[in-house]
């Protein structure tokens, strides 16, 4: 029921289903939470071929359906074709349920007929019937084909199939030790001993990943003492490399990940400023820092797109974690590959360009800028550095500080989630020469 509901308000009002994920799970037993994780995450990620199925059994476009018989339908047919736990009068009692839950009894016959159909035909198989090679790989992997298309001409057919495959699978939960009076000696061997298997980050100090013990993780993240960070979103705020007594700035902040790891890096004696064009995302960022005893934080609405209410050359250091697609946490957020469309890509460009733009006005001489995004699309993260590049002589690009694994022959940061299991990110850092 519960990933019927979150399903439901994904497709009806655009939610994202990790944020609804996070406030029911807390409300289930350990069972409950991790089959509902399953089946919402599941459904989403392997869509194109429930779709598919659900046309092909059900003998009509699936674009007629109501969206609740749509969703049962989903959740029926994962069960059936990629759950083996679940008997299959299991998984089609379910599915009729929810749809007399949903006060459509008129479909309970329908959504009946379709599942027990691909009960008595298990092996119809859709690729049979497909030769193209894109074309096979966008249904094998569940992706648009645009996007298949689109990483295939920019990275290679290799690099597209493997990081399409990739993202259908979970993401490691990884983690940062997040107060700066917490003991992180004393975090670990509480969490060893709740079970927890922790492995530490080949990317960033302090990083770590974990498996079990999550209740207690859950805990420790309420207390503020661990922050669940992925990997490569902390190489960002160890990239810009803030000192205490430095001025940093933050322009697009929300909801606070790296502008807390700023602070925290420099153990909070650092002016660090929290930007965002939203007040009530800034009050997640004052939250956040306020759980990780952060006082050199200070949040402040701005709108990076129309110009900093700053003075010009007043920071040391200035982050730009700019707004953009999100294709590189597509393991986390599958529903972003069924809304994005290649018309905004190139919208977010443009808004990019213009936000890195004014940043750049912030930084003083000699001080440092950093720019990145969590999507893999060259025209969000290397074009936007090449247009900057080209309109700002006063900037020159530098290689970043870290692991050469994750550097590009261009020396910008790129990682990606069938390398080493990070969400995709891009980062460049600049540096003002006068």
């Amino acid at each position: 029921m519960v990933a019927f509901e979150i399903l439901r308000r994904v497709e009806e009002e655009a939610a994202y289903a990790s944020v609804l994920l996070t406030q029911k799970e807390v409300l289930l037993s350990d069972r409950d939470r991790s089959l509902s994780h399953e089946l919402t995450m599941g459904v989403l990620r392997w869509q194109l071929k429930l779709d598919h199925y659900i046309s092909h059994y059900a003998e009509r476009d699936i674009a007629r359906l109501d969206v609740p018989v749509r969703i049962a339908l989903r959740l029926g047919l994962y069960q059936l074709r990629f759950l083996s736990r679940i008997p299959p009068s299991a998984a089609v009692n379910e599915a009729v349920n929810l749809v007399r839950f949903a006060r459509l009894r008129s479909a309970e016959k329908f959504v009946n007929a379709v599942l027990r159909r691909a009960v008595r035909e298990p092996d119809y198989d859709p690729l049979d019937r497909i030769d193209d090679a894109l074309e096979r790989l966008a249904f094998e992997t569940s992706h648009p084909r645009w996007l298949i298309e689109r990483w295939s001409a920019a990275f290679g057919v290799a690099e597209a199939s493997a990081f399409a495959r990739a993202n259908n699978e979970a993401a490691p939960v990884s983690f940062r030790i997040a107060n700066r009076d917490a003991n992180q000696n004393d975090i670990l061997e509480k969490l060893r001993t709740a079970g927890a298997s922790l492995v530490p980050s080949e990317l960033v100090r302090s990083g770590w990943r974990i498996t079990g013990a999550t209740s207690l993780l859950h805990q420790l993240t309420q207390s503020g003492e661990v922050y669940i960070q992925d990997e490569a979103s902390q190489l960002v705020a160890h990239v810009l490399a803030a000192q205490a007594g430095q001025r940093v700035l933050d322009v697009c902040a929300a909801p606070g990940s790296k502008t807390t790891h700023i602070s925290v890096l420099t153990n909070d004696h650092a002016l660090v400023i929290a930007g965002d064009l939203h007040s009530h995302r800034l009050r997640v960022v004052a939250n956040s820092a306020r759980l990780q005893g952060l006082r050199g934080l200070h949040c402040a609405t701005v709108d990076g797109l129309q110009g900093l209410p700053f003075h010009e050359a007043s920071f040391h250091r200035v982050l730009v974690d700019a707004p953009c697609s999100g294709t590189g946490t597509l393991r986390r957020n599958p529903e972003i590959r069924w809304r994005i469309r290649a018309e905004d890509i190139t919208a977010l460009s443009g808004r990019q360009k213009r936000l890195l733009s004014n940043a750049a006005k912030m930084v003083s001489p000699s001080g440092r800028l950093v720019y990145s995004t969590c999507s893999v699309e060259p025209e969000e993260n290397e074009g936007v550095v090449r247009a900057f590049l080209e309109a700002e002589d006063a900037f020159s690009r530098i290689r970043p500080p870290v692991e050469p694994a994750v550097i590009t022959k261009d020396g910008f940061v790129r990682t990606w989630p069938h390398r080493k299991g990070t969400d995709g990110f891009f980062i460049a850092l600049f540096e003002r020469k006068r």
